[in-house]
């Protein structure tokens, strides 16, 4: 599993000292940043863990630092600190995806307790992009005829019927080579377990 990634991302200095000594305490490698633009120039794409998000900060918001990381398809969780007049806006952003916030100010055990969570909900997000692009990867190993047959087998057609209705329509003995390879590269056995295998990642 990628290792999983703590940030703080705030233009207060005093919040950012105090949340960062406080993590590192616990034996968190956590990452500070004082604005939005400096931390999305910083991460990559890939990067899993959990970024403690600030509301309301001098140039980018702290939701249009979430926008962005949604519109980057990265699968950092985020939580939001908020303050009394933002908890409308952090509920909101948590219907829209966010992991959840935080009031500030906010006890340690409320903190600590909170980013547990969300790097255990994190290193779940990771072990499932990781099975996405291993799938891929295997399914890429397939040639466009062995994809088109693997989905047409995991539909339940049979070899006969398949073969009739491919373009161009071929014999049956070559959708069985076709079905044999796919089977074989992507480690398979079953039109089952390669029905459940397109459906669980998308394919």
């Amino acid at each position: 599993m990628n290792k999983l990634n703590l940030y703080v991302v705030d233009d207060d200095e005093a919040v950012r000292r105090s949340l960062g000594l406080l993590l590192l305490s616990r034996g968190y490698a956590v990452q500070t940043f004082a604005s939005g633009e400096s931390f999305l120039s910083a991460i990559r794409p890939q990067d899993g863990g959990c970024v403690i998000l600030d509301l309301r900060m001098v140039g980018m918001s702290g939701l249009q630092v979430f926008d962005e990381l949604r519109l980057r398809s990265s699968p950092l969780v985020v939580l939001f600190l908020s303050g009394n007049g933002d908890i409308s806006t952090a509920v909101d952003a948590v219907q829209r995806g966010a992991f959840g916030w935080l009031e500030k100010p906010c006890s340690e055990e409320v903190l600590l307790e909170k980013v547990k969570l969300a790097l255990a909900r994190a290193a779940v997000v990771v072990a499932m992009a990781d099975a996405q692009h291993k799938a891929q990867a295997l399914w890429d190993k397939l040639t466009e005829r062995e994809q088109e047959v693997a989905r047409r087998v995991a539909n339940g057609d049979s070899n006969k019927e398949i073969a009739r209705t491919l373009l161009p329509p071929c014999e049956p003995r070559t959708v069985e080579t076709h079905r044999a390879k796919a089977y074989a590269k992507l480690g398979l056995g079953t039109p089952t377990e390669l029905d459940r295998f397109l459906r669980d990642h998308g394919l």
